[in-house]
């Protein structure tokens, strides 16, 4: 019997494959200390292979954090000259099997990456929370690291090298990877017009020029964010978890959701915390998917209203200990841990906050991508905190511990780095600040005539509705109030976006055309001129006035 299938129960309907013969489902239990794993369960190689993607895990993100604090380096008194992709000139030869006895701090704790042996004792004691790596001491990274393609950066493979002790031995050299499937191998097809910004996990924006085209977005010119592989999901098995602060439980199917529900159809924007990042690393270099103006939908969402399925349970929502609404997803990583998120009781529980347990988009039924079966849809909130492929709902007293929730998509100061930033110090993004962009013709397009016929969206966060967007032809120093195209809601409860549109002068003598626009919204909130005010290490939070530069063609 594998050991994985010994510890982790299946869990109806949803399977992740992490190795050509290993399902791992969840139901947020977490991996066994590989103390209590059984040497009569599989070989000790197999068992080798299963402790180096628990390692890795740890590894991966301790040294991606590692890099961006910019701490020192141990053991490093100038730039490696060594690459994990050859040996290493001068160093000893090691084995695998030599490399999986080194499991503890007093043999020394070694792991390996294609070609090489890495020492990373010392790390583990200066890093905290780097007891974790012993649970897989011994053994290869690449596992994870073939998971999130971002921790094969060049910092972070420059910072790896510095700990190396040696080569491994040319006939181990790629055997971590034998009998191990890419965890994205079931991913589903995209459309090709879709521009990645990453391959592994899967993100994407659509062209900008084709994205103010319709007011409703396709689906498959959606932009697509994953943290994780996208998970195989059996409807007819599929339940949502439900739980109460007092240990209460409650399941509900599929098509519980869709028959015991009155089905609901909002209108709604998705937006990435990190939309229009590519502009804030054009001031100073921040960390993140490198996203254009794109990173934003707008989507008619249907499902059963999270408040209504509250109240069939008979859950007290006036009891003042909820203060957080925990929202768990189905995508894992190797260790069985899931993407997770919160939202505030106070717009989870409001009747006209419009928070959805979504089943639908667009009419039809939810793709794969944005969230299949169920997705969480929370009006006016950061895309985060929309959870896809919702698994469990959780009352709490406190927010969910999920990196994503404490450790990331948080703002701060331009002055604050990696060295002294506090993400306990920062309550997580909710409601996203006002922004709009140009959108057509896109940035560096040539144009001629005398004027020209400009597009784009605006919106803001909280449902306040875009009323007003200015437009200047000359970079900033004049502005023209823009025609809008918005839904007929009210100033408070506006979730979709607003298209506008304008013709505007082009000057006589000039080559160079510089369009500019910035939104008010409801509270007469409008957007910064620059990015360098509200730079910041993560790249969140880009609401400056978005600026386009044509050619002008005479």
């Amino acid at each position: 019997m594998n050991c994985m299938r010994k510890f982790l129960p299946l869990c109806k309907g949803v399977r992740t494959k992490w190795s050509s013969s290993l399902w791992v489902c969840y139901r947020r239990q977490s991996l066994p200390p590989m103390s209590t794993w059984s040497s009569e369960d599989e070989s000790d190689r197999s068992r080798w292979r299963n402790a180096a993607l628990l390692a890795s895990v740890a590894l991966a993100a301790a040294a991606f954090l590692e890099v961006k604090k910019k701490t020192r380096v141990l053991h490093a008194k100038e730039a490696p000259k060594t690459s994990a992709d050859k040996d290493a000139e001068g160093l000893p030869t090691y084995s695998a099997q030599d490399v999986a006895t080194h499991d503890t701090k007093d043999k020394r704790i070694w792991v390996t990456f294609h070609h090489g042996v890495y020492d990373i004792t010392d790390f583990v004691d200066e890093h905290p929370g780097g007891d974790k790596i012993l649970l897989g001491a011994g053994g290869a990274i690449e596992p994870f690291w073939n998971l999130y393609g971002v921790h094969k950066s060049p910092e972070i493979l420059a910072l790896l090298e510095t700990f190396r002790i040696g080569n491994l031995k040319a006939s181990d050299v790629g055997e971590a990877m034998k009998g191990t499937a890419d965890p994205y191998s079931t991913d589903p097809k995209r459309h090709p017009a879709l521009k990645p910004a990453s391959m592994k996990p899967f993100n994407a924006e659509p062209p900008i020029s084709i994205l103010t085209d319709n007011y409703i977005t396709p689906s498959e010119f959606f932009y697509v964010r994953n943290h994780l592989p996208v998970p195989e999901i059996n409807p007819a098995e599929y339940e949502l978890e439900i739980a109460g602060l007092d240990g209460e439980e409650h399941t509900l199917t599929l098509d519980d959701l869709k028959t015991k529900f009155p089905k609901v159809t909002i209108t709604s924007v998705v937006q990435c915390a990190g939309s229009r990042r590519s502009e804030l690393n054009k001031v100073k270099k921040v960390k993140g998917l490198d996203w254009g103006a794109c990173a934003i939908g707008n989507a008619t969402w249907s499902g059963a209203r999270l408040i209504d399925v509250l109240k069939h349970f008979n859950f007290d929502l006036d009891d003042p200990r909820i203060q957080h609404v925990i929202l768990d997803g189905l995508d894992l990583d190797p260790t069985g841990v899931a993407y997770g998120a919160s939202i505030l009781a106070d717009k989870a529980f409001d009747p006209k906050g419009d928070v959805i347990l979504a089943y639908e988009m667009n009419g039809e039924e939810l793709p794969r991508d944005h969230g299949y079966p169920v997705r969480a849809i929370v009006p006016g909130i950061v895309g985060a905190r929309n959870v896809k492929w919702l698994g469990r709902i959780t009352l709490s007293e406190e927010e969910s511990n999920s990196h994503w929730q404490k450790g990331d998509y948080k703002g701060f100061c331009p002055s604050v780095d990696w060295d002294t930033v506090d993400f306990d110090s920062a309550p997580a993004i909710e409601e996203l600040p006002v922004t709009s962009a140009v959108c057509s013709p896109p940035d560096g397009s040539k144009v001629r005539g005398e004027t020209l016929h400009v597009k784009g969206y605006a919106w803001s966060g909280g449902g306040r509705k875009i009323i007003r967007v200015d437009v200047s032809a000359d970079g900033g120093r004049t502005w023209k109030a823009a025609k809008l195209h918005s839904a007929d809601t009210s100033l408070t409860r506006a979730w979709a976006w607003t298209l506008w549109e304008i013709d505007v002068p082009v000057p006589e003598g000039v080559e160079k055309l510089e369009v500019v626009s910035k939104a008010v919204d409801s509270s007469y909130n409008t957007q910064p001129d620059t990015t360098e005010n509200i730079w910041n290490l993560r790249g969140v939070l880009n609401n400056a006035w978005h600026r386009v530069m044509y050619s002008v063609v005479r």
